[in-house]
């Protein structure tokens, strides 16, 4: 018996040449048809650590309240929506359709799936205008959409990430997809990628005394309970060292040509880090509110201390954990990371928070602990 065919749904449309390999598409779609041919996918990871998908979760008072206004009275929706389509989709031209300024008319044709098949497309921009105009009673109305054609979820990453460019994004989000984006990037969000990429590396690679402790916004909620770093906190402490002078990361990155030693990189973290596990064995892995070690303000402290220690370091030494381990060993008997008093701070070790001052002062007081150990100037 032949296979029954898939409905298609027809749609004017207008095609825009930009792009040979990914042409534009400009047309209406209500929300039922929306989502009829549009999944929103939520960033997730598969069992291998794979990343999946490339949209953050929905935001319920943000769609609650365009829900509200698309129920009242004298509505007026400009906003379009953006979604990636597959290459299955047809393009039928209309008579006389060809422009010379680049955009033809004609009709879309977008196959629509059968029971257990894929939608044919992903919203890239929109995702709780498109949720708030199902829940509206305008499920039936027209609204403006934007499609353009890519198979690859990389492209569709990419354009996510340069559409939500001046938007607030969450950080954790970001961190998450700039490591799997390929392409040139704004300048903003290029700096970022090396340490993203590396704090990706920390959560899951054998040899990382992160693996496994790293938080992620891609977690499921029972994952979640057992991480206990913040991803942002480690991809802050990485920034600083590799953009500025002074970090020990530094010399490994040429900033102009954007090429780097990462294996050198990876030897410096994974050397000094794992010290760190070994000189406060009580306070790693533990939830910031049990280890400030592990909390924002403590990993950025003794990442500015690895800057200091480390300095003096090649990542090919032998027993390079081991000497790193030597030298902190000035610092350790200050240390409050779970009980007792900052006694210079006049802290108590619940007290450091995640603000500037306490920052500056568990910096400044760990590397001066370190240098009096070293018979330096304190």
């Amino acid at each position: 018996m032949p296979r029954k065919r898939n409905p298609v749904l027809r749609k004017a449309a207008l095609r825009v040449e930009q792009n040979g390999r990914h042409p534009l598409y400009l047309m209406s779609l209500t929300a039922r048809e929306l989502h009829a041919v549009a999944d929103i996918s939520r960033i997730n990871r598969d069992d291998s650590g794979t990343l999946l998908g490339y949209q953050r979760g929905e935001v319920r008072r943000h769609v609650r309240d365009i829900v509200e206004y698309l129920d009242g009275d004298d509505v007026l929706f400009p906003n379009s929506i953006i979604i990636s389509l597959t290459s299955r989709v047809r393009f039928e031209p209309g008579h006389g359709a060809c422009g010379s300024d680049g955009a033809s008319t004609g009709t879309i044709c977008i196959p629509l799936p059968g029971d257990g098949e894929a939608r044919p497309g992903w919203i890239v921009d929109g995702q709780q205008r498109a949720l708030a105009l199902m829940q509206s009673k305008r499920a039936d109305w027209p609204v403006p959409v934007n499609a353009f054609i890519a198979d690859e979820v990389s492209l569709q990453r990419d354009q996510f990430l340069r559409v939500n460019n001046t938007k607030p994004l969450p950080r954790g989000l970001i961190c998450e997809l700039l490591p799997e984006v390929s392409g040139p990037l704004p300048r903003k969000l290029a700096g970022r990628r090396l340490p993203s990429s590396l704090c990706d590396l920390l959560d899951r690679e054998r040899s990382s005394p992160f693996r496994g402790l790293i938080r992620r916004t891609s977690q499921a909620d029972r994952q979640a309970k057992s991480t206990v770093v913040a991803d942002a906190s480690l991809i802050m402490m990485l920034e600083e060292s590799i953009g500025t002078p002074a970090g020990c990361l530094f010399p490994y990155h040429n900033i102009s040509t954007g090429e780097c030693d990462l294996d050198g990189i990876w030897s410096i973290l994974v050397a000094y880090w794992s010290a760190v596990r070994e000189s406060f064995p009580e306070a790693w892995g533990k939830p910031p509110s049990r280890s400030r070690l592990m909390h924002g303000t403590g990993i950025r402290a003794m990442g500015r201390l690895m800057d200091r220690v480390m300095a003096g370091f090649h990542p090919g030494e032998r027993n390079l954990r081991k000497r790193i381990e030597q030298e902190l060993r000035p610092v350790v008997p200050i240390c409050r990371w779970t009980s007792g008093r900052w006694e210079e701070l006049q802290l108590e070790w619940r007290e450091i928070q995640n603000v500037p001052q306490h920052l500056r002062l568990l910096s400044n007081l760990l590397v001066r602990a370190y240098l009096r150990g070293r018979g330096g100037a304190a």
